[in-house]
């Protein structure tokens, strides 16, 4: 006779059975003891990184800190991210759902009248049921466990994509803001340069009236005024269209956009820690998306090899059944019934193996796109360390380049005006200062967003 402890043994083997397709092992990764791009000057290494700080200590301007928080607010993308996240949420649950029983209610009730024929009267029937009905294939080879680990781990590929859209939107929102704050630099000097230079052709022309020079220095002097007169419209229209893509950012219709402090205000560190290479794999959002990605396609070849054994289902039904609903729960008006099904596939024409190799086949995809991206990550930390240290010798360098120009054209105007050299001297020198003066303001952006892409390619930004 079957004792308590074996009929407990025996449905935790129901339960549970065995669960066939390999378990998730990460792949060997090859990091580099230290990135490449780290300045050789620096100090050592250090676990710390600039990625762990928030985009809030990093981004110290308050109108910026602002915009941020309104584009995660508001962004469509994050909001159609967060979607994504509820719709794989709710296919977890049905996923998960083909793992336990499937329990039904039912209740009907039918009444005929019969009419009279030659060989017999008219008469009633009556026929009422209420039954309860289940239905359960029971897990035995992992087939519903290993489809709901599956399921899990496309959620949290789809919570970490949700993070890795904020943790662009942060760098996008960022780059567009000092692209920004670089065209009003870039507007302000061609005002400031117009000024100047009409009141230099407003002393050519009295100059020229005095007969002290000829109209020859009028013309060159009305061409300095027409380049940097030219220059605002062009301006003006990249502004507008820098704030229509920064108000799209945001979730807005394209409106004006407020500034904070100008470009040169906003300081970052001569020298940003890097952190260790290892810690970038779990700082990523996209290289954590990718790894689950590859953990749902690693259980799918569970799912697939189950498909090879037989299919467990058990069946009952019971409930009471009578044709007067007083007698309906009396007890000869009761029914029930149990069963069991087993079924083996025996000749599927080579369908199950394919399925197989084609779930072996996407997984190993998944491997390489995983390993793929973990290389890319790689590579876009050492461009932003090379690009944010020569960016910084370049503008160091640009400062020099622009007093230089600011002291030449000073020269030149204190010779023409003392007749030691021709007006083409102090064209030349002034074009030279401004275009000096418009490439510092180039660099000084290019420094910037140098640091963005390096937050951004360390992995920081999308902490909250």
């Amino acid at each position: 006779m079957i004792g308590r402890r074996e009929l407990i043994a025996m449905a935790l083997m129901l339960l549970t059975g065995c669960t066939v397709g390999p378990n998730y092992k990460r792949p060997s990764i090859q990091a580099p003891d230290a990135y490449r791009g780290l300045d050789p000057d620096a100090a050592p290494q250090t676990t710390a990184s600039i990625a762990d700080e928030k985009w809030w200590t990093v981004f110290n301007d308050p109108q910026l800190q602002a915009l941020i928080r309104k584009a995660i607010a508001q962004n469509y993308d994050v909001r159609i991210a967060a979607s994504r996240v509820l719709q794989a949420q709710a296919a977890l649950g049905i996923t998960r759902a083909d793992q336990f029983p499937a329990v039904f209610g039912g209740a009907s009730a039918l009444n005929q009248r019969n009419p009279q024929t030659s060989l017999s009267r008219a008469f009633d029937t009556s026929a009422n049921q209420l039954n309860l009905s289940l239905s359960w294939e029971i897990d035995f080879w992992g087939k519903f466990r290993r489809a709901t680990e599956s399921a899990r781990a496309s959620l949290l590929a789809t919570e970490w994509g949700q993070k890795a859209v904020i943790w662009s939107l942060v760098s996008n929102v960022a780059s567009a803001y000092f692209q920004l704050l670089e065209l009003d630099s870039e507007m302000q000097i061609s005002r400031d340069t117009l000024t100047s230079r009409d009141e230099s052709l407003r002393l050519v022309r009295i100059r020229e009236t005095g007969g002290t020079t000829s109209m020859l220095d009028v013309r060159q002097s009305e061409q300095l005024v027409y380049a940097a007169a030219e220059n605002i419209p062009a301006l003006e229209r990249s502004i507008e269209q820098q704030e229509n893509l920064i108000s799209i950012l945001l979730g807005d219709n394209p409106e004006p956009i407020t500034r904070g402090k100008p470009l040169v205000e906003n300081h970052f560190p001569p020298v940003v820690p890097a952190g260790l290479p290892s810690s970038l794999l779990e700082r990523r959002p996209d290289l954590q998306s990718a790894e689950q990605q590859l953990v749902a396609a690693n259980a799918q070849i569970g799912v697939a090899k189950a498909a090879y054994f037989p299919e467990i289902t058990l069946t009952a039904i019971a409930g009471y059944q009578s044709s007067a609903l007083t007698s309906l729960f009396t007890g000869p008006a009761g029914f029930w019934s149990f069963g069991g099904q087993l079924a083996q596939p025996i000749f599927t024409a080579g369908r199950l193996r394919a399925n197989v190799r084609l779930t072996e086949a996407q997984q190993q995809e998944a491997v390489l796109f995983y390993q793929q991206s973990i290389q890319q990550a790689f590579q876009e930390v050492s461009n932003s360390l090379i690009a944010y240290r020569k960016d910084q010798e370049f503008r160091e360098q640009q400062e020099l380049l622009t007093v230089s120009a600011k002291d030449a054209i000073r020269l030149a105007n204190l010779q023409y005006n003392g007749g030691v050299t021709s007006y083409l001297e102090v064209l030349d020198s002034d074009t030279r200062y401004f275009n000096a003066e418009i490439a510092l303001a180039q660099a000084q952006l290019s420094e910037r967003l140098a640091l963005v892409q390096l937050y951004n390619a360390l992995g920081g930004g999308w902490q909250q």
